[in-house]
């Protein structure tokens, strides 16, 4: 008996899981034994057995009081408060209760004078959660191994959208995934949430975040559906993580997952809505001892995923308790009619149900029996053949929007120009006077108003409102709203033509109005990362305005800067595509995006197509004649630098003089900053001509005037000090090249970061150098920690990583690791040749290093041969 008196059973239902964990954790520290039940009254008739076989356990037993409740309807609240008042009174002397709820509660529970614990400090809630267990405060407590947070305590690193209050059942998949990560144990997990658009995975995905959230110190959330919006919001964590961002994307991205690679506290990260492919976002999946929830309909992510778990429809009685939530006017009966006529999908039945909860004068049974019918041309709709039951249900809620709430009708056909990701409502609040159309600008400036129309928009269309603190500080602003991609899609295919082309037209205006002008800046590149989805959907990308035209150069020069070569190119390319016949070859905005082009294609190790798009602009710039001189010099100039990568050394150094003298010419002498950049480029052309004495006096020369200009801490000018100590050693002056380059390295590191690729090159350089000196230890851990660091961030056919593969292996050969470096020659040569031909010089060259190492070994034919 004594044993029993000192047990606490917890009982709690679903969704307040933290906080039970955290009362469970301070019973057992103050010593004694507990029982955590789940209890799910959504799932158990409301009758006296099932709440008697509750209250049978031993002990006392503490009631965890939370809003359960309210997610009944109203018939099934009843029919529970009921059983309460029934079974309660007999238990009194063996059952407490605490209240993290400021909802009001049934007079059953009130009865039981729940202590409330929100709102107080963790040793104040303890102590009130011991007396309620009957537990006399102790001197000393138990040790346990490290427990839960204190549950009203944020984790210390949260990005997360807000918790959805109307969130009901789903409770097999969350135990679903919760189990699936703690299988993992230590080891770390990703889960896949699978399903069809419209059956919960984001809000499932998001009540375990929040319902889960005490298990964690770090959670991130990613909006995934597009790469470059997820690459830069996972880099995003590198802040609150402690992480420098050295200004190259993919080097903060690697670095952040080092450190979630290797930290020991425990993380969650949400990739929601991955509809790509998942290959395209594998670089920001983390493999250390955290876990990852992806939710998907794409059933590849299987293969990367240590459990799937299928999302599907509602179940019935989920259904109706969520509609009698959304709409309590409705019976259970009606309830159950409307989820079977939507098939039970949560976003028809959240939408349908606040549509009837808005229009309390409309019949239930009408409004089920249209929708069943499947006819959206009753409301002014075409019938798309897709889901005429769901397009009838949409038909039949912007209809109302339209009619009944005209403001709010508007301000969706704008909002249906923007990635339905995150439409940036921000925006809208700073947009230029005149950029919006006069009744939404109007609406804009008058707070109320603006408000209210978010409001109906979200109770209507049901959707998520994201805030943030205004500068007033005691009040929020809305900043962004999500919309469903399919209820997205089909608000699209209703607009007419030409309210299409009107709201297109002001969501361009805005996404003008929020260019920084200056991709060049960090402080800039957040915003770009935000304003590049909405490009495609606002029309950008094909519009013949100016200034959109330059938003668009200007959204693909942040890639580009951020080493997002692919995005770069995709981007690039639809400027040339889209511009060029409309404005012709010469056209400013076709120049520079043919120019950005060629650069992304060169980056992606793609030279021929570089080449051949370099040469077309180039040809089409001179027979035009009237070309202004800076887009000569521009073409010539990157197509020297795709000529040079393809070891056509003489041609590429013809064009770098060339350029280099029209921009001394035209642009102010020798020593501007463009001027010296393809200088520079001329000279890297002549020493790999093999002229390295004239190279080096070249990079000198430019390294002086660089200093000079820009001074000894910018990029531009540690990139000269890189390549003069790089002629220097290859003019054999090791020591020299040494000391330069062991300072330039450490001042790469300090300026551009560790993983910037300039950097990275720099530390190649002070490997080579140092192996040169006969320093083999240091330069063998450096070469080595390049290329892993290319290798993970480029992949091994990238120029970089061959390059610096090539020089690797004959530095295992000098530390007689003959059959490694054979190894890493033959397969660096094999991929050479593959991607640039037997001719090519660097082809050769790695040829050469692999008959080197078969000389070595004895194999004197085979490598004469060779």
């Amino acid at each position: 008996m004594a044993a029993e008196l000192g047990h606490v059973t917890v009982v709690f239902a679903g969704q307040s899981e933290s906080w039970a964990k955290w009362i469970d954790h301070q019973i057992r520290a103050a010593g004694r034994a507990t029982t955590l039940v789940r209890w799910n009254p959504l799932r158990r008739p409301p009758t006296p057995d099932a709440l008697t076989d509750l209250l049978s356990a031993p002990g006392r037993i503490l009631l965890v009081i939370d809003d359960w409740y309210e997610r009944l309807g109203h018939g099934r609240f009843e029919a529970w408060a009921d059983v309460l008042r029934q079974v309660l009174p007999a238990h009194r002397d063996r059952i407490a209760a605490v209240s993290i709820t400021a909802q009001p509660m049934p007079e059953a529970v009130i009865a039981l004078a729940p202590v409330e614990l929100r709102g107080l400090r963790p040793e104040v809630a303890r102590s009130r959660v011991l007396e309620c267990a009957g537990i006399p405060a102790p001197g000393t407590l138990v040790a346990l191994s490290r427990g839960p947070r204190f549950p009203d305590d944020p984790p210390e690193v949260w990005q997360a959208p807000r918790r959805n209050r109307r969130f009901i059942g789903r409770s097999e998949l969350l135990e679903k995934v919760y189990g699936a990560f703690s299988a993992a144990g230590r080891d770390g997990a990703a889960v896949a949430l699978l399903g069809p658009g419209g059956f919960g995975k984001t809000q499932l995905a998001l009540e375990y975040v929040h319902r889960f959230a005490g298990e964690y110190d770090i959670v991130w959330w990613v909006t995934a559906a597009q790469r470059v919006t997820a690459r830069q919001q996972f880099a995003e964590l590198a802040t609150p993580l402690g992480v420098p961002d050295g200004g190259d994307l993919s080097a903060t991205i690697k670095a952040v997952r080092r450190e979630l690679d290797g930290t020991a506290r425990p993380w969650l990260l949400v990739l929601d809505g991955a509809t790509g492919d998942p290959e395209r976002l594998l670089d920001i999946v983390p493999q250390g001892h955290g876990h990852v929830l992806v939710t998907t309909h794409r059933t590849e992510w299987g293969a990367h995923a240590a459990e799937t778990i299928t999302v599907p429809a509602f179940e019935r009685r989920e259904s109706v308790a969520f509609v009698r939530r959304r709409a309590d006017r409705l019976t259970d009966d009606e309830a159950a009619r409307l989820a079977e006529a939507v098939e039970d999908m949560p976003l028809l039945l959240d939408q349908m149900a606040a549509w009837l909860d808005q229009t309390p004068t409309a019949s239930v049974g009408d409004y089920i029996r249209d929708i069943g019918e499947g006819r959206p041309d009753r409301f002014g709709v075409v019938q798309s053949g897709g889901y005429p039951r769901f397009e009838v249900a949409w038909a039949k809620l912007v209809n109302t929007l339209r009619e009944g709430f005209e403001p709010a009708w508007k301000l969706l056909n704008l909002l249906a120009c923007f990635s339905p990701d995150v439409v940036p409502v921000r925006l809208l609040q700073t947009a230029r006077h005149g950029d919006l159309p006069p009744d939404l600008a109007e609406l804009v400036a008058e707070p109320s108003s603006w408000n209210s129309a978010l409001r109906k928009l979200s109770e209507i269309t049901s959707m998520r409102i994201e805030y943030e603190q205004s500068p007033r500080l005691d009040t929020q602003t809305v900043s962004t709203l999500r919309m469903h991609r399919l209820f997205h899609r089909f608000v699209r295919s209703i607009q007419s033509p030409d309210d299409l082309a009107y709201y297109s037209a002001a969501a361009r205006k805005v996404l003008v109005s929020a260019d920084p002008r200056d991709s060049s800046s960090a402080g800039n590149w957040s915003r770009y990362a935000e304003l590049i989805p909405h490009l495609e959907p606002s029309g950008a990308l094909g519009s013949a305005e100016d200034e959109v035209r330059e938003l668009v150069l200007n959204c693909s020069e942040y890639p580009r800067r951020r080493g997002e070569d692919h995005a770069g190119w995709w981007l690039s390319r639809q400027g040339v595509e889209n511009w060029r016949a409309a404005f012709g070859d010469t056209d400013r905005s076709v120049l520079v995006a043919v120019h950005q082009l060629a650069n992304m294609l060169r980056r992606t190790g793609r030279y021929r197509e570089a080449e051949e798009v370099g040469r077309e602009n180039l040809r089409r710039l001179i027979e035009a004649g009237d070309t202004r001189p800076i887009e000569l010099i521009r073409a010539k100039d990157g197509l020297g630098g795709t000529l040079m990568a393809l070891g056509r050394y003489t041609e590429a150094r013809t064009l770098f003089e060339e350029a280099a003298a029209s921009a001394a010419a035209e642009l102010g002498g020798e020593n501007v900053p463009r001027t010296l950049t393809i200088r520079s480029n001329l000279a890297v052309a002549v020493g790999l001509q093999g002229r390295y004495t004239e190279s080096l006096a070249l990079h000198r020369r430019i390294f002086e005037a660089r200093v000079e200009l820009l001074g000894g801490k910018n990029a531009a000018t540690l990139n000269s000090a890189l390549h003069t100590a790089w002629m220097l050693r290859l003019l054999g002056q090791y020591r020299e090249a040494l000391q330069i380059q062991g300072h330039n390295s450490r001042v790469h590191s300090q300026i551009l970061d560790r993983n910037h690729s300039q950097t990275v090159r720099a530390e190649h350089n002070l490997a080579l150098c140092s192996r040169r000196v006969g320093d083999l230890q240091f330069a063998h851990a450096m070469m080595r920690g390049v290329r892993e660091k290319l290798l993970r961030r480029w992949g091994m056919l990238h120029p970089e990583t061959l390059m610096v593969s090539c020089d690797y292996a004959m530095l295992l050969r000098q530390m007689g690791l003959g059959t490694e470096a054979r190894e890493l020659a033959e397969s660096t040569a094999a991929q050479y040749a593959s991607q640039l031909g037997d001719g090519h010089p660097y082809a050769i060259g790695a040829r050469d290093n692999v008959a080197i190492v078969m000389r070595d070994m004895g194999e004197k034919r085979a490598a004469l041969e060779l």
